[in-house]
């Protein structure tokens, strides 16, 4: 990557983290198609899939299967300079090097410390206004809610502010005070049989172990919907799940100060999500 890539200057790309297990890219096809997804709401380049798909297949391999990693694909605009010249590249007519050329790649590092612990003991979360409607997301789409773009600063100083209340995640609120969904990961509440999830339209990033475990939880005769949820039911429910692709599984175990308790149900919750997410691991099984 050059230092004047639009993705480190401007923010302008889109990524996907994928957890590598046993040597295989979890999910990769879920993964890949949200990638697709975003990079169409950002009017960026087709990505290629079967190149990615062999990038993928490379950097899983070489990492190996004695430990999990956090593999990030990553697809920028391109070089500033490159946008900066494309108006004279049409003049002359040079149409084929008026398009910039995408920056594209993958590249795998180690898990964070911070996920042992999520997914054994669970998280303490808190709730913060995000100060948008859930209307927001189809009366102004180029506000590009429920894309997974670069532009993270915003969901990282979230993060820095919960730490700093002495929290490990957060779980955004619209103004209507409905629940919406974390920095990095999809809020699922467990309620008697039910599986509850905000759904897409109302500004959400559509989650990959979610949507891996609602396929997995219906198999075993659980009850999965997408539903608006309001703050009241995160107090109402039996129990509150982040569920992000490196972290998989992390209870809510407190929120906003109060504590909440494991359910009876929180070990089949966390196999229904690891069951989930290995069924979906090998390229072209979703």
């Amino acid at each position: 990557m050059f230092a004047d890539d639009i993705g480190v200057l401007r923010g302008d790309g889109v990524f996907e983290t994928v957890l590598v297990r046993a040597g295989v890219a979890c999910a990769i096809e879920f993964h890949l198609g949200r990638l697709r997804r975003s990079a169409q709401a950002l009017d960026l380049p087709e990505p290629e899939l079967g190149k990615w798909r062999e990038a993928v297949e490379t950097a899983a391999k070489e990492w190996g299967s004695e430990r999990e990693g956090v593999m990030r694909l990553v697809l920028t605009r391109g070089r500033d300079s490159e946008l900066a010249a494309t108006p004279d590249k049409v003049k002359t007519g040079d149409l084929a090097a008026a398009v910039p050329v995408p920056t594209a790649f993958v590249l795998v590092v180690p898990v964070p410390e911070r996920v042992e612990k999520a997914r054994a003991e669970g998280v303490a979360v808190v709730s913060l206004s995000r100060g948008i409607s859930v209307d927001l997301a189809q009366a102004a789409p180029w506000q590009l809610l429920g894309a997974k773009t670069l532009s993270y600063a915003t969901n990282m100083a979230a993060l820095r502010f919960a730490a700093r209340m002495g929290a490990e995640d957060v779980i955004f609120t619209s103004t209507e005070n409905r629940v919406l969904e974390g920095p990095r990961s999809t809020v699922v509440i467990a309620r008697d049989k039910q599986l509850i999830t905000p759904p897409a339209k109302n500004g959400v990033l559509p989650g990959v172990t979610q949507r891996a475990l609602f396929a997995e939880a219906e198999k075993a005769g659980w009850q999965c919907r997408y539903d608006s949820l309001f703050t009241a039911d995160l107090l109402t429910c039996d129990s509150i799940w982040m569920l992000s692709s490196i972290s998989l599984a992390a209870r809510v175990n407190s929120l906003d100060g109060l504590r909440m308790s494991a359910p009876d149900n929180a070990e089949e919750i966390i196999g229904l999500v690891d069951r989930g997410i290995e069924r979906a691991g090998a390229i072209g099984d979703w």
